[in-house]
């Protein structure tokens, strides 16, 4: 048996350090602890914990050794679960929780309280009566600050945090000038708050009051993380507080936010505009130490806990550009509500990406402003865990819990996160217990469904006022002094309230301005005008010998051997496919300087096997990425499986692109309908940021799209979706063809002047289909063609004009041959948004004989582009629509049934006798 046997593991290191100790110096031990070890049997024998003889062993354990333990026991139990017993309830008595802390539940006394036990060794007290001991243990565990951490399972950041807590009985120790400068901060806070209760009666706000102190924490984090060499700050936060935090931490000013009061129109006449405590920021800030700082408040729509995935692309982004060699100098700062957090499921898959390689962020700081209430409903009705964070447990993130009404605990404990971040780069959370002053909005009538929690609320002091008399008392501060902050403040509003109404309009600053110097806001007009991306044929050859040739020394699986050394084959050869088109795209915009990344479940050899950008060697699984090595100052290549995950995912890599509009950013669907888990992202981000928020962003998404009789979850990408978000010039919309026609889409998101998403359905069967392939020439000369005309048919021939999307046109194409018919013209419509009218016109008029025009596609009628192209394109009202039926879901579960009605849209395209569309 192990000599240690009958400790449990928490006790066992310090048992062993005091026998190491013993066996070093026996006279440096207590007596009892010197006569346990010298009657002790270390050999084969072992003693229970209650003292009874185990395997023959006839020494009893003396009982003062019995209670050294009882007492390890006690700190222990302070440990796990003294955050349970705490005062960080400031209007509500604390739920009960059993067993307590109570000596007794630990095998002690109240005799035993004078008596002296080596167990303070422990918490660095030295031998320390039990009493002592006690007191140490709830100033550090069961004040104003609760702390979970003792199931992190690294020794060394256990150590750490107790070594931390240890310091000052995690007691805050500020300065009389540091004092005043938390009360200076809690003092606009709500200075600000009440100036708006009564400048702008009944208006929404989302106040902070009850949470005030969140304002001193956010800033002793900025100022703390600036003198630790963080450079940019980039936060998340929904609507409560967000005003407060945009006026007194990042800077933006009164003026702005009163003329947003005041309803003004705005500036631009192209942009729509969103509720002020929406709205977007970025500043730079000199701290107080004089350090330069960037700070970045990203915008948010109502949709809780979205902007959290935003923010973390963001982050990443910058430290991917500017910060590699020490990417915690960007701190991302997420601020939840508390019925969002632990309702939310966005925040699990967010807590997930933390370690990973491709959307780790090197920790962040996350604060849950909790009001205890979500809306209406009480916490307990709101989860059913002990604690809203307590999804922050699933990366073993240390968690501290902090009355919201002692300032100081606040920022005591703001700094504490910020040195665990710092130091191991995880994730940190802060639940900073307050309450809600008012309803859900000032409008609201709280005491409708909490009258007793409200008429607690209704007499209880603001944190400003507690921490003033607490100063008054301790002699900081003279009776007069808070008076006197409050008007100068208020002063200062006052004045801004004034210049504000002098102005007509107003303007919004768009977010992260400098970024995006170089590109301009478009209209439709300039989204449709061709853009160069024609790239010789001689560095084409370069770009394929590079992605075509594995390193020799390492050993590869014989097919992707044969896979990788084909493209060099296909270029000879003159067809190109489409993981080519890919390839070849990526690769000259590497070599022209961009970045790229690709994120999405099985990105790296692709869902359907076509890319395989990322090739692992056989024996150790090393991954090669050749795309990294086109040459000597190409841009980077980033490709990374991402973790099943679609809202999270798309959130992140919306936040990267809009960080980073010189990187293309891609993030690929494993199937095209898969993105509708990101539905809210879609809805509020990526159709309507520009407009609410004069933000523009590349991000593109490739969605695998087709019927190939693989059932309702596998054919459709929702193209209908897309595309009923589409106006004016929001997003592109492509179903591209050909090879050559994806390439050059790729390259122009990049080489425009501007930045629209771009949602482009890609092919599954047509990866590797034998009439889809393009020639060296059409990559090197050509360029994004928006309509592809029939160039295999005598125009004065054509009777029926057949307009296609995508991969539907090789299955007209093969009937078409089958049929031997010359008289059908079929048109590839490839840019679905911005619809190419002027070309479909074009088109239609070039046919002079046809009398027959058919809009054809694969999916049901109620779903893919059909109405779009109603909505969009007044002829289309006359056209023959040769589709599937309606249905609720996208397709068929029976291949043999799926087929049967793809045939039968074929059939009625070629023989409109033949409708079957009833």
């Amino acid at each position: 048996m192990d000599k240690y046997s009958f400790l449990n593991a928490a006790h066992t290191a310090y048992f062993a350090d005091l026998y190491e100790q013993y066996q070093k110096n026996p006279d440096s031990v207590e007596p009892s602890w010197r006569a346990f070890f010298q009657g002790y049997d270390f050999g084969s024998e072992s003693y229970g914990m209650d003292g009874e003889i185990t395997e023959g062993v006839t020494t009893q354990i003396p009982e003062h050794v019995q209670k050294e333990f009882q007492v390890v026991k006690l700190i222990d139990g302070y440990r796990n679960r003294g955050h349970l017993f705490t005062k960080t309830n400031p209007v509500r008595a604390r739920r009960k929780y059993a067993p307590t802390l109570e000596i007794e539940n630990f095998g002690l006394t109240q005799s035993d309280l004078n008596t002296v036990f080596s167990a303070g060794d422990i918490l660095g007290l030295g031998k320390a009566t039990l009493q002592n001991i006690i007191d140490h243990l709830e100033r550090i565990y069961c004040d104003s600050i609760g702390v979970e951490y003792m199931y992190i399972r690294k020794p060394e950041e256990i150590q750490w945090i107790q070594n931390k807590l240890n310091i000052n009985d995690n007691q805050p120790q500020f300065s009389a000038e540091e004092k005043k400068y938390i009360l200076k901060k809690l003092n606009e806070a709500v200075s600000f708050e009440s100036f708006l209760h009564t400048k702008y009666v009944g208006q929404k706000r989302f106040s902070l009051e009850g949470n005030e102190s969140l304002i001193p924490a956010l800033d002793s984090l900025i100022e703390g993380a600036a003198n630790q060499g963080v450079k940019e700050f980039v936060m998340g936060m929904a609507h409560r507080g967000r005003l407060s935090t945009l006026t007194n931490i990042f800077g933006k000013s009164a003026k702005d936010i009163f003329s947003e009061f005041d309803g003004k129109d705005y500036e631009q006449e192209v942009f729509d505009g969103d509720v002020k405590y929406h709205l977007g920021w970025t500043s730079n800030r000199v701290t107080d130490g004089g350090k330069q700082i960037n700070l970045n408040i990203a915008p948010n729509p109502s949709h809780l806990e979205t902007v959290g995935a935003v923010v973390e692309g963001i982050a990443r982004a910058k430290q991917d550009d500017k910060y590699s060699e020490d990417p915690s100098q960007v701190l991302p700062i997420v601020v939840h509500g508390d019925a969002a957090i632990s309702g939310q499921g966005l925040v699990y898959e967010l807590v997930q990406m933390a370690q990973l390689d491709g959307y780790k962020t090197n920790g962040t700081i996350h604060i849950v402003v909790n009001n205890q209430i979500g809306f209406t409903t009480n916490y307990l009705d709101g989860r059913s865990s002990t604690y809203c964070t307590d999804v922050g447990k699933v990366t073993l993130s240390p968690v501290l819990h902090v009355n919201a009404d002692d300032a100081e605990a606040v920022v005591h404990a703001m700094l504490f996160a910020l040195h665990f971040r710092m130091k191991f780069k995880r994730d940190v959370f802060i639940d900073l217990l307050g309450y809600r002053k008012y309803g859900h909005n000032e409008g609201d009538e709280p005491r409708f469904t909490q009258p007793k929690l409200y008429k607690a609320i209704s007499k209880h002091q603001n944190p400003r006022d507690i921490y003033a008399a607490k100063l008054l008392a301790e002699g900081v501060i003279d009776k007069g002094y808070v008076a006197e902050l409050e008007k100068a403040y208020k002063d200062k509003l006052e004045v801004k309230l004034e210049d504000s109404r002098k102005i007509d309009k107003t303007v919004i600053t768009p977010f992260m301005e400098d970024k995006w110097v170089d590109f301009q806001t478009v209209v439709e007009d300039k989204m449709m005008q061709p853009i160069d991306t024609s790239y010789s044929k001689e560095r084409l050859e370069k770009i394929t010998k590079v992605i075509s040739n594995l390193p020799d020394d390492k050993k590869f699986i014989r097919k992707i051997e044969r896979l990788v050394q084909s493209r060099q084959k296909m270029f000879d050869e003159n067809k190109l496919d489409w993981a080519m088109a890919e390839h070849l795209a990526y690769g000259t915009l590497l070599e022209e300087g961009y970045d790229v990344r690709i994120s999405g479940q099985d990105v790296e050899r692709g869902t359907f096997s076509h890319r395989h950008a990322v090739v692992k060697v056989e024996d150790s699984e090393e991954e090669i990425l050749l795309l990294n090595k086109i040459s000597d100052n190409q841009g980077k290549f980033y490709i990374y499986n991402s973790l099943l995950s679609e809202y999270g995912v798309v959130g992140f890599d919306y936040g990267y692109a809009m960080a980073s509009p010189k990187t293309l950013t891609i993030w690929e669907a494993q199937f095209g309908d898969f993105s509708n888990g990101a539905q809210i992202m879609l809805d509020q981000y990526i159709s309507a940021a520009e407009d609410k928020w004069k933000l523009q962003n590349g991000l593109v998404m490739l969605l695998p799209h087709g019927y190939e009789g693989q059932g309702a979850e596998h054919s459709s990408g929702r193209m209908e979706r897309y595309l009923q978000l589409c106006a004016k010039d929001n997003m592109f919309v492509v179903d591209c063809s050909t090879p050559a026609n994806m390439y050059h889409l790729l390259r122009k998101q990049m080489k425009a002047e501007f930045r629209k998403p771009l949602i482009v359905f890609t092919p599954k069967s047509l990866l590797r289909h034998p009439l889809v392939v393009s020639s060296v020439d059409e990559f090197a000369n050509g360029s994004f063609q928006m309509l592809i005309d029939d160039t295999t048919v005598k125009a004065d021939k054509v009777k029926t004009i057949v307009f296609v999307t995508g991969k539907f046109y090789y299955d007209l194409l093969d009937q078409r041959e089958t049929l031997e018919r010359d008289d059908i013209a079929l048109v590839r419509v490839e840019q679905l948004f911005p619809l190419p009218e002027k070309h479909i016109k074009d088109t239609i008029a070039k046919y002079k004989n046809a009398n027959d025009i058919v809009w054809a596609q694969e999916e049901p009628r109620n779903m893919g582009a059909y109405s779009h192209i109603l909505m969009h394109l007044d002829e289309a009202k006359s056209f023959r629509a040769a589709t599937r039926r309606p249905y609720g879901a996208p397709a068929a579960g029976s291949s043999v049934r799926s087929k049967k009605r793809h045939q039968e849209v074929i059939d009625y395209v070629f023989d409109k006798t033949k409708n079957n569309q009833r």
